[in-house]
């Protein structure tokens, strides 16, 4: 007999199934990753008639990162490593002595008290994100420490063990109060 000129086909009907099996395999067994972000409570709507109260000088600590991605406390360059120790004092300065868990110097040019007091944040629009980040995590990170301290001294507890009543307590002691500032510089 003489051999067929007719090549054999394969049948590639199934291949698609196969491949869209493949995919839904791989797209159900994976696990997407999910970025974090900064947590955050955004202000609350004002019901008072003046929702543009004016607040001393001395309450407001401004932070600027310039293009350089330099940080500046009130016009003077510092070192990120700074930071967490100029906010620290700033808040917890107690400079109308009616706090009576603050530890802090008392002095003229710092904030009243840590309800009172505000932290101004701006940034050039050329500022590297890494710098603004950076700032975040030393500003959260003096917060935790005066709420750790404050948190030890009222309940005898580390931040973790305190109750969700005791917690609100611990953040009406020391509100986390942050004014963005966008600069088009």
């Amino acid at each position: 007999m003489r051999p067929s000129r007719v090549p054999s086909t394969i049948n590639a009907g199934s291949m698609a199934d196969i491949a869209f099996l493949l995919l839904l395999f791989f797209l159900v067994s994976t696990t997407i990753s999910q970025e974090k972000g900064i947590v955050r409570k955004l202000p609350e709507k004002c019901l008072t008639a003046d929702c543009n109260a004016t607040i001393a000088e001395r309450n407001i600590l401004e932070l600027h990162i310039n293009e350089a991605g330099e940080l500046l406390v009130h016009k003077e360059v510092i070192t990120l490593s700074e930071l967490q120790e100029k906010v620290v004092a700033f808040l917890d300065n107690n400079g109308s002595k009616a706090c009576l868990y603050c530890n802090g110097l008392q002095l003229v040019q710092s904030s009243d008290h840590p309800s009172k007091a505000v932290i101004s944040l701006s940034s050039h629009r050329l500022a590297p994100y890494k710098s603004y980040i950076s700032v975040q995590d030393e500003l959260t990170a003096a917060y935790k420490e005066l709420r750790t301290q404050y948190a030890k001294t009222t309940y005898h507890k580390d931040l973790d063990a305190l109750s969700i009543v005791e917690m609100k307590a611990v953040q009406k002691a020391y509100p986390f109060k942050l004014s963005e500032i966008s600069v088009s510089n």
